[in-house]
């Protein structure tokens, strides 16, 4: 199926009349994808796809880049109309959209960055040129986001190298605890960075061991200028995540404690938890009642922030999830009513993060828990291992009894 076919079929359960792509110069990145413009084709000029619901589509290209255009849409059924100057592109416009609903990649008020890429000025041009209504394109394009049976195997293997590491990196600090011996943030993390390196994956940047208060702070990395060792009485979180180049990422977030976690550590955690199964169980039983297409990102979000409750909400200063892709935050569907209100539904093929978390820094500590979640089009699968308990590290059991107390074994 070439690029216009299926954009065509994700219009067809809409009332749009058509779909309008722009771009110029890579300001809008999903023009690339949706068109699968190869990367190694230079265009310098603005341009317009126009797809309409059913029939020919329609490409607005300057003229000196008419060899390109016909190079990208060998195999489309599109015609190629060329303009020169800003006057016949007006009337190209006028011609071509006149009357006319169209999605773009626009969000109202700017609400999901992720989508908003056309800039004001080409919305002005076009409701110029006649269109009567332009919406936003927020679910048509995540329909180009849907992942290969390979790219969900790649997955799972990353979430294989990410379990096996996160284990190594807490039983490092458990033994090295009981050993009296000092452990650093720099060392939990080379164990996990090893590993992922090992087995021929990527993180694309250093992944996240924080102690103590640092775990108050939800993108902290240490470095070589800045890390903690830790000492008794600390919590620790570790975030961790990979993948094979080209395929998308696993992503987790585990915690623990240096001794045994204080009552209000415990007290956190549980809303933390709470927040997190409560919005895994509303995506399986919204599945359950009625299959994929009306669940919303924020819906979720929304849930796990009742869910904590109001003493731990208030320092829960993050959405409930992502996207995940092959960039680590990708470009679909958010768990979100706090940076945004994301209205996209969840899309089957595609895959989330569950991660609520709570950071009150006056406390000294910060929790998170992560887990990934496959929406199959079966229903939604959890991918990952799901924490059950902090693991309380340092204490005389054996590694192997932390690490089962901590998956609720």
């Amino acid at each position: 199926m070439n690029p216009i076919q299926q954009m065509q079929q994700a219009l067809a359960t809409t009332n749009f009349d058509g779909w309008l792509i722009y771009d110029f110069q890579g300001f809008n990145p999903h023009a690339r994808r949706v068109l699968s413009i190869p990367e190694n084709v230079f265009l310098t000029r603005r341009f317009f796809v126009f797809v309409p619901r059913e029939g020919r589509a329609v490409v607005l290209h300057n003229h000196i880049e008419g060899g390109n255009w016909r190079r990208i849409s060998a195999g489309w059924d599109a015609e190629l109309r060329p303009f020169g100057s800003h006057a016949e592109l007006d009337a190209a416009l006028k011609t071509l959209l006149s009357g006319k609903t169209l999605a773009m990649e626009y969000s109202p008020g700017g609400a999901v960055p992720y989508v908003s890429r056309v800039d004001a000025g080409t919305l002005e041009r076009v409701r110029s040129a006649g269109a009567t209504e332009i919406a936003s394109s927020a679910d048509l394009l995540q329909s180009f986001l849907r992942w290969t049976p390979e790219d969900l195997t790649a997955h799972e293997r990353a979430v294989k190298v990410l379990m096996r590491a996160k284990d190594d990196a807490f039983r490092l600090i458990h033994e090295r605890l009981q050993a009296g011996q000092a452990v650093t943030e720099l060392e939990v993390q080379d164990v996990i960075m090893r590993q992922i390196a090992e087995a021929g994956m990527q993180a694309g940047h250093d992944v996240n061991v924080s102690f103590g208060i640092n775990a108050a702070d939800s993108h902290y990395e240490p470095s070589a200028a800045q890390h903690a060792t830790l000492t008794p009485g600390q919590c620790v979180l570790i975030d961790l995540w990979a993948q094979e180049p080209g395929r998308p990422f696993g992503d987790v977030t585990w915690v623990g404690y240096a001794g045994e976690p204080s009552a209000e550590y415990l007290t956190a955690w549980n809303a933390v938890k709470a927040a997190r199964d409560i919005a895994l169980r509303l995506l399986q039983t919204r599945y359950a009642a009625e299959g994929w297409g009306k669940l919303q990102g924020w819906e979720l979000d929304r849930a796990a922030r009742n869910a904590m409750g109001p003493h731990w909400e208030p320092y829960f200063l993050h959405r409930t999830g992502h996207d995940l892709g092959v960039q680590i935050h990708g470009a679909g569907a958010n768990l979100d009513d706090y940076e945004t209100h994301d209205t996209r539904t969840l899309t089957p093929g595609l895959c989330v993060t569950i991660e609520p978390g709570t950071y009150p820094a006056e406390k000294r500590f910060g929790i998170r828990s992560e887990i990934d979640v496959y929406l199959d089009e079966t229903g939604p699968r959890v991918t990952t291992d799901t924490q059950a308990t902090p693991f309380v590290l340092g204490g005389p059991e054996s590694w192997a009894e932390v690490r089962a107390q901590g998956y609720g074994e």
